[in-house]
């Protein structure tokens, strides 16, 4: 899996950024009775949310209906989403979703920029603090969703206006929240999913009893921090022995040969038994 892995992630972020893009596009066009992408069905990025089954959920509780603008499959798509983290950890937020693609480019040109000082703006001692934002955010939305009966979130939500700011159909409050994240991206590694998104905040916690975690072999270990340094989310990789951190999107940076030359990190099924650094049971991806 060894510098693979990163190639798999390349290829799938550019895959669905375009998919995405193309459904936008078709959608928008689809009002003036124009087809772009015939081949691709005419829907709303509201019905491929993820997040809007979360926020699905909410309305057949509360109401025992869909909130407004939302579809039945928000609700397959959340699932399948929580089916994946379940067994693999958080892989849709690194593998998949288009916004943590941009922040993530963004992000290389921050790194031209000021080299090893990106991403070391946030003290780790605040960072740890403002890591819990996210669940605040995650509460603030389901309470608020909860009392107006509709998509409160749309109207700051990034995502939606990446795809859609050269429409009418965007709010100011989500062009601005979008401008703060992509200007925040040159000088924090990827600052709306650690600090902001709601939906990463609800796959964290279920990634937290995910079948495959990252394991930190102590034996081999130098205690070299490179692996704490090319962590996007800051997550202080050399201390633990089990990466179980509800930041972790399994981005797979830890584990790469350029980054780990120790082979200290592994990514395995969580039924492995880890006796002074030796593996037993390891059934390695």
């Amino acid at each position: 899996m060894k510098n693979r892995s990163s190639w798999y992630r390349y290829v799938l972020q550019i895959f669905f950024f375009v998919f995405i893009g193309m459904l936008a596009v078709n959608h928008v066009l689809s009002e003036s009775n124009v087809t772009l992408f015939p081949f691709l069905p005419n829907v709303s990025l509201h019905a491929v949310c993820p997040f809007g089954g979360v926020e699905s959920i909410i309305g057949l509780i509360t109401a025992g209906t869909l909130v407004p603008k939302l579809q039945l499959s928000t609700l397959v798509i959340s699932a399948l989403v929580l089916i994946l983290t379940l067994i693999f950890g958080s892989v849709f937020c690194s593998f998949v979703c288009p916004l943590g693609t941009i922040q993530e480019w963004v992000g290389k040109l921050g790194k031209k920029i000021f080299k090893r000082r990106y991403n070391t703006f946030v003290p780790q001692k605040l960072h740890n603090i403002l890591k819990y934002l996210r669940y605040v955010v995650l509460i603030l939305t389901i309470m608020l969703t909860f009392n107006a009966g509709r998509l409160i979130f749309a109207d700051v939500d990034p995502y939606y206006a990446m795809y859609h700011f050269f429409t009418d159909e965007v709010t100011i409050g989500s062009l601005v929240v979008l401008g703060v994240v992509l200007i925040g991206s040159l000088f924090i590694e990827r600052p709306w999913c650690k600090y902001a998104c709601p939906y990463g905040a609800v796959l964290g916690l279920v990634s937290k009893i995910s079948i495959f975690k990252i394991k930190r072999k102590t034996s081999a270990c130098n205690n070299c921090t490179l692996c704490d340094r090319n962590c996007p989310m800051n997550i202080e990789i050399s201390k633990k022995k089990t990466i179980n951190d509800s930041l972790c999107i399994k981005c797979m940076d830890c584990v790469e040969d350029d980054v780990c030359s120790k082979d200290s990190m592994i990514y395995t099924a969580k039924k492995v038994n880890l006796n002074e650094g030796s593996i037993e049971a390891e059934t390695e991806v």
